[in-house]
């Protein structure tokens, strides 16, 4: 953890220190201040932090059935999710070189699964992913999607990263069972409380403890591999209390010891796509909102994430993330994959940030990722051992660290104050990065408007926060108007 602290992203990269193997050169390992062991051990922590949307897609596609009633089996989800995962992680290492693993969006997948489906059949929603994917590649060689990205002023971007961090943060908590909804959060004063009834109780919670304040001191004393440490060590400790007290309350993963190790791969789902057919089972006009609401939130999801992952990295340079059309490109051609596969549009994710604290700076850590994603196809009973009480730890403390960046934001101007308040604030508490990055810029272009400094925002700034503003308005527009 060491390099995260001392590499800040207004740092240059090291120079003349690519002359290592083929692998380093290629993905500048050495250039960028990392090792092939740091790079290795990221990889697998970031997997380690995010196979669970390995078991968690299927349940959230798993739980609709289409317009004709149909649904989709588990076992071809899984293999759709393993498979789109393992591939467009794999491209990210190899064509975007950034330290930067994808699956099926959390949030995206549940648009697919409880408002596509509903109103066409599998193929047809899978038919808008893909579109989807398309809508986003066009505006990634065209460099549309660069420009609006670089036209966001740092401030707002450092916003996302600390709003990000607190997003993690809550995901871990809320995944590990420390915080909860409260029942009746209607007539309550607090809509969350700290574990069940407001009580730390069971062994899946004392697990979860024991993991984050392991890896809060490995990681102070700048141990190598402290996440790794942390997560693989809560998971034995998570398999044997499992096994001698047949422990209660794990949630999704149960971390118990499985009876075979290798499981066979269904691509039932590979390729079953109708591009068009939606807009004919859902009208035009339905059909046409939802790859609206696909693409506005794969677009600003993903721009969040890659941000805000790359500046814990040190991938930004005066305000630019390194290489970043080609990242933009196959984040794209995530989406597009995973129509094209069954598992819902594959994006940047927020766990990647784990991989990078575990000193993860290039491609090959990406690379590494995808390869255990892709051995998952066979392997999916041992990838259900690791419980979120075992991994949380990981986001809660790296988005802990994520926090730093609030000392680059210039709080003394009221300009971005406020907006970079909205956006810090919103993205936790409405658990989506899109609506975050909407409110403050919104806001932000409504102060520039209303001091008559419009000449300080560009039509790009402009024509975003418009969009925005619809989309926060277009349900009350519509319900109005009915």
């Amino acid at each position: 953890m060491t390099e995260l602290r001392t590499q800040r992203p207004h740092q240059p990269p090291e120079r003349g220190r690519g002359r290592g193997s083929a692998i380093d050169r290629y993905f500048k390992v050495s250039t960028r201040g990392s090792t092939l062991g740091r790079e290795v051990r990221g990889g697998i922590t970031t997997f380690v932090a995010m196979c669970y949307i390995v078991l968690l897609n299927p349940l959230i596609l798993g739980a609709s059935a289409d317009i004709t009633g149909a649904r989709l089996t588990t076992e071809e989800i899984t293999t759709a999710t393993a498979l789109a995962a393992g591939v467009t992680t794999i491209l990210m290492g190899v064509v975007g070189n950034a330290p930067l693993a994808l699956a099926a969006g959390l949030g995206v997948n549940g648009i697919v699964a409880f408002q596509l489906a509903p109103a066409m059949t599998w193929a047809q929603a899978f038919g808008l992913v893909v579109l989807e994917g398309i809508c986003i590649v066009l505006m990634a060689v065209s460099g549309i999607r660069e420009r609006i990205i670089n036209a966001i002023p740092m401030p707002l971007k450092t916003a996302i990263t600390v709003g990000i961090g607190l997003y993690i943060a809550l995901v871990g908590l809320v995944s590990a069972g420390f915080v909860t909804r409260t029942p009746d959060a209607a007539n309550s004063t607090v809509p969350v409380r700290m574990g069940e009834g407001g009580h730390l109780i069971g062994w899946p919670i004392a697990v979860f403890c024991i993991g984050l304040l392991l890896m809060v001191v490995l990681v102070s004393r700048g141990v190598a591999g402290a996440v790794l440490i942390s997560i693989a060590a809560s998971t034995v400790l998570a398999v044997v209390l499992n096994e001698v007290f047949a422990v209660s309350g794990w949630g999704l993963v149960e971390p118990s010891l499985p009876e075979n190790l290798v499981a066979n791969p269904d691509f039932g789902l590979l390729g079953q796509v109708d591009l068009f057919g939606g807009f004919a089972s859902a009208r035009a006009v339905t059909a046409t909102v939802f790859l609206f609401t696909l693409v506005l939130s794969g677009f600003f999801d993903a721009m969040g994430t890659i941000t805000s992952v790359s500046q814990e990295a040190g991938l930004v340079r005066e305000g630019r993330v390194l290489g970043m059309g080609r990242i933009l490109m196959v984040d794209g051609f995530g989406a597009l994959a995973g129509g094209y596969t069954g598992s819902s549009p594959n994006t940047v994710f927020l766990e990647s940030a784990a991989g990078v604290g575990e000193g993860a700076r290039t491609g090959l850590a990406s690379v590494v990722t995808g390869g255990l994603f892709t051995a998952t196809l066979f392997l999916t009973p041992i990838a259900a051992v690791v419980p979120a009480q075992a991994a949380a730890p990981a986001l809660v403390v790296i988005g802990g660290m994520m926090m730093a960046q609030c000392a680059k934001v210039p709080w003394q101007d009221m300009d971005f104050a406020i907006p970079v308040f909205l956006t810090i604030a919103i993205i936790p508490f409405t658990y989506s990065i899109t609506n975050g990055i909407g409110a403050g810029l919104v806001a932000f272009v409504l102060i520039k408007l209303c001091k008559r400094r419009l000449g300080e925002v560009g039509w790009i700034l402009g024509s975003l926060a418009l969009v925005f503003f619809l989309y926060f308005a277009v349900e009350g527009i519509t319900a109005a108007v009915r």
